[in-house]
């Protein structure tokens, strides 16, 4: 599933992008080698990254 359409960037390269430590939103941008073009996937991206973060710190419980 895509969730920037403006630059391809797809789920799992944001889950990859979180498990390597990405924070922000931003961060994957810069890891895919572009920038936020409209700006309407930014806060599910970063949703997501939250999402991961969380799940990774449960499990490390």
């Amino acid at each position: 599933m895509y969730v920037c359409n403006c630059n391809g960037i797809r789920e799992r390269e944001v889950h990859q992008a979180a498990m390597d430590g990405a924070d922000r939103a931003c961060e994957v941008f810069q890891r895919q080698g572009c920038k936020a073009q409209c700006g309407r996937c930014v806060q599910e991206m970063q949703t997501f990254l939250n999402n991961v973060r969380n799940n990774v710190a449960l499990a490390a419980e």
